[in-house]
């Protein structure tokens, strides 16, 4: 799988070796090409000199064959401009775009762009969000036998009913976060883009859980 990222601060340069130790390519943008050498010798990936908005720097970076992008340079401006062209022009919808105002990235949740507000906990958010074998957990009981997990979709589970999807992966998913808000799971509720999905799983199937949801879904 490939990845592109806009940014090569501490961040950038830290999820595109998170990236590459996970066995995908990497491309790297960034305005600055001293930026570069944070990624060291040890770095195999692309480097593109430019902004992550402009569509002949984009093409550089092979976007077309893209499975995800992160937004991660110093400017919430760029991020989000640079998140918005993607989605807008290239299509896809796995974009994460860092945003240092809080107030902003609630906004921009809300229009279908996930954001990482956070600064200290950034480069792991992000990672967890656009590479799909970066399940999360986000609790589990005493005994370490259930967790509640993040779990990373396909897109094309998009459309379909959350119930049908929880016989398919066997396990319960009591919520979903959608623009920014979380919202208990109904018999109505169908996935949509964008959104978060928190799944309840026994320890020993969150890799076969993973697995199934980071692949199309098998049609009956």
């Amino acid at each position: 799988m490939h990845y592109v990222i806009m940014g090569c601060g501490r961040v950038g340069s830290s999820l595109a070796h998170s990236i590459e130790s996970r066995h995908h390519s990497v491309a790297v943008i960034d305005v600055d090409v001293e930026a570069f050498r944070r990624l060291g010798p040890e770095f195999h990936g692309t480097t593109v000199k430019g902004v992550g908005f402009d569509r002949d720097v984009l093409l550089a970076s092979d976007i077309e064959h893209a499975d995800g992008f992160a937004a991660v340079s110093s400017g919430d401006n760029s991020n989000i401009l640079a998140a918005r062209v993607v989605r807008e022009s290239f299509g896809f919808d796995n974009v994460v775009a860092r945003i240092y105002d809080q107030g902003r990235a609630v906004v921009y949740e809300r229009l279908g762009i996930p954001t990482v507000a956070t600064v200290r906990w950034t480069a792991d958010q992000v990672l967890r969000r656009l590479v799909p074998d970066g399940i999360a957990g986000l609790w589990h009981d005493p005994s370490g036998t259930i967790q509640l997990v993040e779990v990373p979709c396909h897109v094309g589970w998009v459309g379909r009913a959350i119930r049908a999807i929880e016989q398919d992966i066997r396990t319960p998913i009591p919520a979903v976060t959608r623009y920014g808000s979380a919202m208990v799971v109904n018999d109505s509720t169908v996935l949509q883009s964008g959104d978060i999905v928190y799944a309840m799983v026994e320890s020993g199937r969150i890799h076969d859980v993973q697995t199934t949801m980071s692949a199309p879904p098998m049609e009956h």
